[in-house]
């Protein structure tokens, strides 16, 4: 997993793993779901690893248009 650079200083995310058609992402809480192109949409999936690689906006980007649509609860 790579550590979640945070710029805005206010994510929930601490780290994040990508994948082909997919990410995996570690919260504050050391929960980690894996969000994958089938249950979130490609472009869904896409624009995640975009603001994962950035290390900003995924956490709200998650929580205003993925919101539960998760592949997996892997802890």
């Amino acid at each position: 997993m790579e550590l979640y650079k945070n710029l805005g200083g206010d994510s929930g995310v601490s780290a994040y793993e990508l994948g082909n058609g997919s990410i995996t992402v570690q919260f504050g809480d050391n929960s980690v779901y894996l969000y994958t192109n089938q249950s979130s949409g490609a472009s869904n999936i896409a624009e995640m690893q975009r603001l994962a690689v950035a290390g900003q906006g995924l956490n709200s980007f998650i929580g205003r248009v993925v919101r539960k649509n998760y592949a997996q609860k892997l802890r």
